[in-house]
Formats: structure tokens, sequence, C-alpha cells
């Protein structure tokens, strides 16, 4: 069975979110369980692309609108990845350094998809299965069932996944000469609330449709930024998958971006060397309870309270905890968390950015990973945290309610609680400190963290049955 996955992001080549690293692993577990797994995505200006060797494999053209936009299709030459890297490169479009936020970002997605199904379409290139993720690619199901110039793929097997809902990637229906020639009686299938709305068009038109865990799912017909009738009415044709670490990547007995190595069995011994590390690294105390934020601080992680939840704690435990951020995103927030780091320098630490060896190391050497997100598809920061032996404080939404069970409930083994608020967020961390406390107990439950399953080779396999359930003769 042959995949072709679609995505705007895929680690290590270009990341921003989540939906990097499930595109980076998902298909390599998948090629590892006997499928023909290859992702095809934008060509970016960045070190991945310029550090490694990449093949012409097409050369072609397309048209956007009134646009003759010439196109290369370049493969990385060696599959370092585990899988078939593609990526679509048009000058002066598709060639940039950011993945997002351009002027002309709905051209570049059309562009994408459209030299995409030209490539395969020209090329023989037909995959069985078509993985498309998020709104970049979701224009692809309708125009494949609804487009002549592409009806030699119309029998194509289109998998859609939601990794995030709140983005549609919507425009006007000014646009729609962007497209190829269509049937026009189609145009419905495109619509929702009086514009062309790529991610609606993928729910309706595509074979099924995932969610990033089982609890997002239903929360889409609940909270999706408007769509919420649409997933309402679709929802015999959705499942819910969660995403898979790649343990691979995400292992303490080898992770070469930590300081010291540890297995289950030194625990104790290894996540108190990483604290002692990082601590050293940002003047904080190694003996007290370090909690820590890894994430993009937005109001969907909850990131607009952190400052104020942060205070308080401090101010009902002076000298007790500790707390770690490392994050960017609203200017805001950024400037009320370094103002903290300044009034509490001792007990609080800030970077902002993103720093893919200093994650590792706050995973490995933190206590506790706070979590307080108003919307979260999957999540991956917990699962990465478990793997440490770190325990994840989250609120109960989505995949953080799907794969954090409270320590007070029978088989539990985190800290989970229902509002995204201040009071919420301190009364979890007091009953962080609380356990820190308890040495015997937090011990046991850092072996139950590091002993669940999370890998992709788990999740991978659902994605392989959902396949061979719409394709069963493969």
């Amino acid at each position: 069975m042959k995949v072709f996955h679609l995505s705007a992001e895929c680690y290590p080549v270009a990341k921003v979110g989540g939906l990097a690293d499930v595109v980076g692993a998902l298909p390599k577990y998948q090629n590892m369980a006997g499928l023909q797994a290859a992702v095809v995505m934008p060509y970016y200006n960045r070190k991945f692309v310029q550090e490694n060797v990449f093949d012409i494999v097409f050369q072609g053209a397309t048209l956007l609108g009134t646009r003759r936009l010439y196109f290369e299709i370049l493969k990385e030459q060696t599959d370092k990845l585990g899988f078939e890297l593609y990526l679509v490169k048009i000058p002066g479009l598709l060639d940039r350094e950011e993945i997002y936020s351009y002027p002309d970002e709905t051209e570049q997605f059309i562009a994408f998809q459209l030299a995409f199904l030209d490539w395969i379409s020209y090329s023989q290139q037909s995959p069985d299965i078509i993985h498309c993720h998020d709104h970049h690619s979701g224009l692809v199901p309708f125009l494949l069932q609804h487009s002549k110039l592409y009806t030699r793929l119309a029998n194509i097997t289109t998998i859609f996944t939601i990794h995030n809902g709140q983005y549609h990637g919507a425009f006007g229906w000014d646009k729609l000469s962007y497209l190829p020639e269509i049937d026009l009686t189609k145009t419905g299938l495109l619509d929702w609330a009086g514009g062309i709305n790529p991610l609606a068009t993928a729910v309706k038109c595509c074979w099924r449709y995932t969610a990033v865990s089982p609890t997002y799912l239903r929360e889409l017909s609940i909270s999706s930024n408007g769509l919420e009738y649409l997933f309402y009415i679709e929802r015999a044709k959705g499942s819910g998958i969660i995403n898979g670490i790649d343990t691979e990547v995400w292992n303490p007995e080898k992770d070469p971006m930590i300081t010291s190595k540890f297995s289950i069995k030194q625990i104790t011994k290894g996540k108190q060397a990483n604290k002692e590390a990082l601590c050293t690294r940002f003047s904080l105390a190694p003996e007290l309870p370090l909690i820590s934020f890894i994430g993009r601080l937005v109001v969907e992680k909850g990131a607009d309270l952190l400052a104020a939840a942060m205070e308080q704690s401090i101010n009902e435990h002076p000298g007790k905890v500790n707390f770690l951020i490392l994050g960017a995103g609203d200017k805001e927030t950024e400037i009320e968390l370094l103002q903290l780091k300044a009034y509490y320098p001792e007990q609080c630490n800030v970077v902002i950015g993103y720093d893919e060896a200093l994650a590792h190391l706050i995973y490995a050497g933190s206590d506790f990973l706070l979590m307080p997100s108003r919307v979260e598809p999957c999540g991956l920061n917990q699962l990465y945290a478990l793997r440490y032996g770190t325990m994840p404080l989250v609120r109960s939404t989505g995949g953080l309610k799907d794969t954090v069970i409270d320590f007070g409930d029978e088989g539990g083994y985190g800290i989970r609680y229902d509002n995204t608020s201040v009071e919420d967020i301190c009364e979890a961390v007091n009953r962080a400190l609380v356990l820190f406390d308890n040495t015997k107990q937090l011990q046991a439950l850092r072996k139950i963290m590091m002993t669940l399953d999370f890998s992709w080779d788990r999740s991978a396999a659902e994605y392989n049955d959902l396949y061979k359930s719409l394709n069963p003769i493969i």
C-alpha cells in the first residue's frame, strides 16, 4: 500500500508545532510496518534543505488562475528520515524560509496542492492513499472528485487528519479562479459561512477524517471556530487516533541532548543529575520541586494565565517551588513572564524562544510539566514528559484527558484539573508540592510513567487498520 502524506510541516525539515512531529514520525513507523509511506511538503529554504542532497525527479507547470507557475519536485537522496521525502518548489512562492504568515499564504498552499496533483497525474505516481494533514492540503479531496483535470485520480482514497480545528485556511470566492476547471454544481462542497473553507471542504469530501484524540473528535462538534454543526452531521466519518511519539528520538537511555542518560532502573539518580544541570544553568535551587512549561505562549495553551498563577504559587510557597518557562508567542505574555523573572530570580526563570536541546533537558530534569491548555487536540509534550518520568499537570481537555490519568484515580500517574483558571492551576501546583514531599509515592509513579506505551507503533497500527478498511483488496 503506497501512501503520500501531504503536510505544510515535517520535523526536522520545517517545524512550528506538533503537526511537524506527527508527520516526521508516522510515515517512518508505517514503513516499518510494511507500508510504502512518503511525505510531500512545500520547499523551504531552511537548514535541513541546505545541508542535504536532493534530486529533481519531476519538472512541470501548473496554473494558478492566469499565472503559469513552474515547479520542481525534489526528492531527498538517502531517505534518511525513514521515508521518502518530496519537496514542491515553486520559484518566488514555495522557496522561502518561513512556513506561515506571508500575505499570499492562500496562493502558496493552493499552488502546493495543484503542483502535487499535476505531478502524480502526469508522472503516473498514483498512490493508493493520499493522507492530507490540516487545511493546507484540504482542497485535494475535492479536486480529485470534482475537477476534470484529475479524473484519472478520482478513485484514490483520501484521509484527512485534523491537528487543529481552529484554523481553517478560509478565503473569499474572488479566489475561486485559482482552482482548475471544476464542476460548478459542486461548489457547495467548498462553501462554509459564505467563503471557501478548505478544512470544511476536506471533511465533506474525504473518505474518512480523523482527529488526533478521541476526546478532541467529540470536542470538534462543540468548539471548532464555526464548524461545530459540520462535525456534528459528519460525525459518522470521523475517528479519533491518539498521536504517538518517536521513541527513538525521545529516549532517556540514549538521548544525546540530556546531561545524564538514564533508564527506569536509574530514574532517581538520572533525573537528579539532569535537574542539577538544569538548575545550575538557570540559577535555581535543585533541592526544590521544579515545575516547567514548554510551548507557544498563546491563549490556546493557557499561557496568558502563567504569570499570575506562578506569582500566586510563589507567594503561597515562598522558597519552596521553582518555575522554568521555555516558549515564545504573545508579546504581552512574554513581557509579563520576563517581569516575573526579574521579581523572583531565585524561583523563576524564563527563556523566550525555542531550543530543541534545552527542551529535552527540561523534560529530563523537571519534576512536573504544566499544561494549562484551553485547547489541546492531542498534545505531545505530556507524552514526552511521561517518557522521562516527569509528571504532567494538565487541564482535562482533548488529548490531555485521553493520555493523563489523575494519580488519585485507579491506575493514575498525573495531575488533572477541570478549569482554565489561575485558581485551578494553583491547586494543581499545591497537589504537586505535597506529592513531591512523598518521595516514595513519587518514585513509584515515575516508574509507572516510564512504562507507558505511547509509541507510534500503536498509533501507526490504528492508521493502517483504517487504511485497510477502506482498501480491503490491497
